[in-house]
């Protein structure tokens, strides 16, 4: 079984935002595979279904970007998860905005959601997504960048990342973390 977490924050404020990129691809996965994401659990929304023949929980945490890990960890221990059964997916600045990043293990770089994620979880070693967003051209505007609305001429852009990471993450489960990062990287 799949456990694949989009990171983002949970009030309607934010699901405009390059914050939520997370959260949209988890969206598209649940469309795409008719997985209702409505049960309450694990401090986050989910949903339970299956892709490509495979058993899988979708989760958006409700906890807040920076606290993402304690609802990740809950649902873990809950299913008994391996790490390399886990997918994450989230925002990147340092990934070129309309493109992905795939990765089977690293650090949490300077995204406070994925901070959380492995201090709670305890290890670097799962499969990760980074959508990219790009960086602000002001950069100590970064936090206003991330967390505030999504303008019109760049929402295409993000849509058409946020459409690869989905295909990223089906890759993962078909065939493997390396074969998506051979196709997507």
């Amino acid at each position: 079984m799949y456990l694949i977490i989009g990171l983002g924050n949970p009030e309607e404020d934010y699901s405009n935002t390059r914050h939520n990129m997370g959260f949209d691809t988890i969206n598209k996965l649940a469309k795409q595979y008719e997985i209702q994401i409505n049960k309450k659990k694990f401090k986050g929304l989910y949903g339970t279904g299956t892709i490509e023949n495979k058993k899988v929980i979708l989760l958006k945490p409700q906890t807040y970007m920076n606290l993402s890990g304690e609802s990740i960890i809950e649902a873990i221990n809950f299913y008994k998860i391996e790490e390399e059964k886990l997918i994450i997916i989230y925002d990147d600045i340092d990934t070129k905005a309309g493109t992905i990043k795939i990765k089977k293990t690293g650090g949490p770089g300077t995204h406070n959601g994925m901070k959380s994620v492995v201090e709670h979880i305890k290890t670097r070693n799962f499969a990760r997504i980074k959508v990219g967003v790009g960086m602000p051209e002001n950069k100590e505007d970064l936090i206003n960048y991330v967390i505030g609305a999504i303008p019109e001429e760049e929402r295409e852009v993000l849509d058409k990342a946020t459409t690869l990471a989905k295909d990223a993450v089906v890759e993962i489960i078909k065939n493997s973390v390396d074969i998506a990062m051979n196709k997507f990287n």
